[in-house]
This record gives C-alpha cells, structure tokens and sequence, in this order.
C-alpha cells in the first residue's frame, strides 16, 4: 500500500519538506502540532491554555484530515521548551481523551521552531473493523 500525504483542506503548506500527516496502511503519523494558526502557520498569542487548545484544535484536525480521531491515537510525543507547562497543558490535553489515553512521551528541549512552548505529535491507528474504508 502506498503512503498518502495528509493536507488538510485550507491549512497552511509548508515552507520546509514536511508534511501535516502521513497515513501508512492503518497507522497515521502526524507531524508536531504547535499553538499555531493552522490556516497561516503563524505563532498564536495567548496563555499557555489557550495556546495547548490551540494545538490539540489542530491535532484533531489533522486526524480527521487523514480518517482518525483521538479515540485512535495510541501514543502521544511531546516537546517543551519549559516542563512546568506540561502541568497546564495535561489539563486541555486531558479534554480530548474520552476513552481512555494514549502512551505518551514528554521532553524539555532548549527551544522549538519559531519560539513556540510545546510541540505534539501522535500516531494513531485506525481498526478498519469498527470504521469504512477511507
């Protein structure tokens, strides 16, 4: 099976090779959402909650871009410029787990792109059994 690229309709492009997702066979793997736009790719301001509901927003939508949802997410890798945030961003990330959550992964780093506080990627996938084929 070959893989397809995710775009989401009306989401920014990317000016580096990389794209919003890639589905392979079952398994989709999205790349790090951050609190960003989604439809210009610019940094958002705001607290730090606004700015994790900002990311996790832009998870989901990359998800149902490529067919998956939070319920097909089973593990979670999360980068942060300041691991006191990680306590304010479990409160929103909580949110979008309603059947139980993924494994997941936290790591400090010195900074990300565009001087962002945290970056989220997941890998999801999808049991053809309980949904159609996409």
């Amino acid at each position: 099976m070959k893989n397809q690229v995710i775009q989401p309709e009306g989401a920014f492009r990317f000016s580096v090779p990389l794209s919003h997702a890639v589905k392979a066979g079952n398994f989709v793997y999205t790349c790090g959402q951050c609190p960003v736009d989604i439809k210009t790719g610019e940094p958002i301001k705001g607290t730090i909650e606004e700015k994790a509901r900002v990311t996790m927003e832009n998870m989901k939508v990359v998800l149902e871009a490529a067919g998956a949802s939070f319920d097909d997410v089973v593990k979670v890798i999360g980068f942060v410029t300041d691991l006191a945030n990680v306590k304010i961003f479990n409160k929103i990330y909580s949110q979008y787990f309603k059947n139980g959550f993924p494994a997941r992964s936290f790591v400090e780093v010195s900074r990300l792109a565009d001087g962002v506080e945290f970056e989220v990627e997941a890998i999801a996938y999808i049991d053809k059994s309980t949904k159609n084929e996409i």
